[in-house]
């Protein structure tokens, strides 16, 4: 036995969860991947979707569509894999032992992945994005993930320079000393590293955040976003175990095009390598949403730029696809019994375009995770609902009332009149509830009483907060309401005058 390994640990952990995940075993002389996902040939859907809904023909068309439905991994995306395989690394090597606390930064689905640590007494903290979706809290709650919620995003690369100052980043800091305090940690050793964690909320870095708490706290980071290890899941497990499908049944990967999303770069990565060593070919194509639109999970190109996995020179392309129009693919899947979730849709769609232009095509689309968290969302897919618009669309649209709406932050005076000035109205047409109504909309979904006040009246109300992240996300709530709201693109750090102000200004931490 190594000396270091917690043996007791490893055994839980292989028991547990390796044996239950995809990995390569020995069989007959040869490595071969056991436990696979489904690869299911989707072909007579996707056309039916062209026909249907995009008024596209494809029933003549030389094609064949491929899902690889990770969705049906423990845990329910493909996160699982990298998951798997760096905590398994980190046991046998004797970085990660018995009663030690996990940390990492996660848009969702590797969090929840770590959710499997808890079968062996192992606690994990995320750290994740107020912005999330509802349903992905739900399931980082039901494996029992400890969160630390953070009022911005966790998508920008390490080091990108925001509109975070410093009033920003003391807020930032002593919102997550509250939670590590709350979580029984030791706040003392948060205090003597606080400008550093300063300095690091300053430029938006939650990755490298993770990594620095984890070094002073004593905790085991994964380190998602930076590990080779994520690539190698998908390069020696993920396209061996899809070439080996398609080997049983006589055919290769080798003839197929492949669409992914990023997320950290691993997927991409991995099975870009396969594909370069086994093949000697470029075959992954790697789709983004454009700026301004948010899909779960998965990073804008522009916050793929910077990170340690993102190797475009490895892809076959990259391509942008409108989520405004990939989502009605989503709805239609889903309502076929299909486990898709958004990232898969938007796969879906570059794939329809491909096929469309090329006339056909066979393609192999990773479908990386499932339906459930996104069930919420199904409902209003194909109707009205919340708008963003920029400040010239704003400008023309004559709003007789703007609602700040932040659960951190509020606007100063100087706030207020700049919103007044950039929108052309008086300033008496700005209403400003306080940050606890606004953290009851987004958290209980229920329009809180105070709101309700502010939202009566005709006309449609414009929703305005620090970057236009909070304020599409009340949007969306109040949509599900019956109550339809524009928000504005970028918030108050994207008005002009604002550009040329210190955000201490015009805002101020809101008293909870």
């Amino acid at each position: 036995m190594t000396e270091g390994i917690d043996n007791a640990l490893l055994e839980r952990f292989e028991q547990e969860v390796w044996s239950k995940v995809p990995h390569l075993e020995e069989k007959d002389g040869e490595a071969k991947v056991v436990n696979a996902t489904p690869l299911i040939d989707i072909t007579e859907d996707f056309k039916e979707c062209a026909k249907n809904v995009y008024k596209i023909n494809l029933d003549d068309a030389d094609l064949k569509v491929l899902g690889k439905f990770d969705s049906a991994l423990l845990t329910g995306s493909i996160k699982v894999r990298p998951a798997a395989n760096i905590i398994h690394d980190a046991i046998v090597t004797g970085k990660l032992r018995s009663g030690q606390t996990v940390i990492e930064a996660t848009s969702g689905n590797f969090g929840i992945a770590l959710g499997l640590l808890s079968k062996l007494e192992l606690n994990v903290i995320a750290l994740v994005s107020r912005k999330l979706q509802e349903g992905v809290f739900e399931e980082l709650r039901n494996v029992n993930i400890q969160t630390m919620d953070l009022d911005m995003d966790i998508c920008p690369a390490p080091g990108m320079e925001g509109k975070q100052d410093l009033l920003v980043a003391k807020a930032s800091a002593v919102n997550i000393r509250s939670q590590l305090s709350n979580l029984g940690f030791d706040t003392d050793i948060f205090d003597k590293a606080s400008s550093e964690i300063e300095s690091l909320l300053a430029s938006q870095d939650i990755i490298n955040l993770a990594k620095y708490l984890a070094k002073i706290y004593g905790f085991f980071c994964p380190e998602q976003y930076d590990s080779q290890l994520n690539i190698d899941a998908h390069r020696t497990v993920t396209a061996a175990e899809i070439d080996q499908q398609l080997h049983e049944k006589g055919d290769s990967l080798e003839g197929y095009s492949i669409f992914c999303t990023f997320g950290t770069g691993g997927t991409s990565g991995g099975l870009s390598r396969y594909m370069s060593e086994k093949y000697g070919k470029k075959s992954v194509y790697v789709i983004f949403p454009p700026t301004n639109q948010d899909v779960a999970g998965i990073r804008t190109k522009g916050n793929a730029d910077g990170l340690t996995l993102y190797e475009p020179e490895i892809y076959a392309a990259e391509q942008e696809m409108d989520w405004e129009q990939a989502k009605l693919l989503l709805k239609f899947f889903a309502e076929k019994g299909h486990d898709i979730g958004e990232s898969s849709a938007l796969e879906l769609y570059a794939a329809l375009q491909k096929a469309s232009s090329e006339g056909g095509g066979k393609f192999v689309v990773m479908i990386c995770d499932g339906i459930e968290k996104y069930k919420k969302n199904l409902a209003s897919i194909g109707q009205e609902g919340p708008m963003q618009v920029s400040l010239q669309e704003a400008n023309a649209g004559n709003y007789d009332k703007v609602i700040w709406i932040h659960a951190q932050y509020t606007p100063l005076e100087q706030g207020i009149e700049l919103i007044a000035k950039s929108l052309g109205i008086d300033k008496s047409k700005i209403s400003v509830p306080d940050a606890r109504t606004a953290q009851e909309l987004l958290t209980t979904r229920q329009i809180p009483e105070a709101l309700s006040k502010d939202l009566e009246g005709d006309g449609k109300p414009l929703l305005v907060c620090m970057a236009g992240k909070t304020s599409l996300m009340a949007a969306k709530v109040l949509a599900t309401k019956g109550v339809i709201t524009d928000s504005l693109i970028g918030g108050i750090t994207e008005l002009p005058e604002g550009k040329t102000k210190q955000l201490s200004d015009l805002i101020k931490q809101a008293q909870v």
